[in-house]
């Protein structure tokens, strides 16, 4: 027997909460359980005035659209906020409902310019959810893993910056260096040149 779906059946008023349209194994409810995001608002406090001008958007939303957008492989923040506005799971993820107005594209790339530029708070970011996942057994630290697919440099030798390098990164590339030369050693290969 041919059956037919009724195209009305899209236009009936449902009664139903976001939270349960989201798959209970769905990898932003895992995120979700084990990352605490609340640091984040103790991070840029001092980047936002407390008692004037206009409510600003939820500085957590604007990191996790990022976090959504490097997750998911999404090229563009436009192209993210696209997504955010039909994927039921992104707009839980980032505690958005249904009536909610998702932030313009534009509004990420104007914090980071206004608020964000020149601080450390990505980096400060990214270590505390790494150590949350740490914290939590999800990071092995015993392997690691380097991507060594070569792509051609665009680099312009005039719009070169000094920058300063914390220790522990220079520390980390260290020993980096050292495992390198060691496995290259233990295979019969020459050291690499230094740079």
């Amino acid at each position: 027997m041919l059956h037919k779906e009724d195209k009305k059946k899209v236009e009936q008023i449902q009664m139903i909460a976001l939270d349960q349209l989201v798959p209970a194994d769905h990898l932003l409810r895992k995120i979700d359980r084990y990352v605490d995001f609340d640091f984040i608002y103790d991070l840029v406090e001092d980047l936002y005035c407390l008692d004037n001008g206009r409510p600003s958007i939820d500085p957590v939303v604007l990191i996790k659209l990022v976090f959504i957008q490097h997750l998911y492989g999404i090229r563009s923040m436009r192209q993210t906020i696209k997504e955010v506005e039909v994927n039921l799971a992104y707009r839980w993820f980032l505690g958005l409902d249904f009536y909610d107005k998702i932030p313009h594209f534009t509004t990420f790339g104007q914090n980071y310019r206004r608020r964000f530029q020149d601080t450390d708070l990505f980096e400060s970011i990214f270590t505390n959810i790494l150590q949350q996942a740490m914290d939590q057994g999800f990071v092995d630290t015993r392997l690691q893993f380097v991507d060594a697919t070569h792509v051609k440099a665009h680099a312009n030798r005039h719009k070169n910056k000094k920058a300063t390098v914390k220790k522990h990164v220079r520390s980390y590339q260290q020993q980096l260096e050292k495992e390198i030369a060691d496995d290259r050693n233990a295979h019969g290969k020459d050291d690499l040149k230094p740079p």
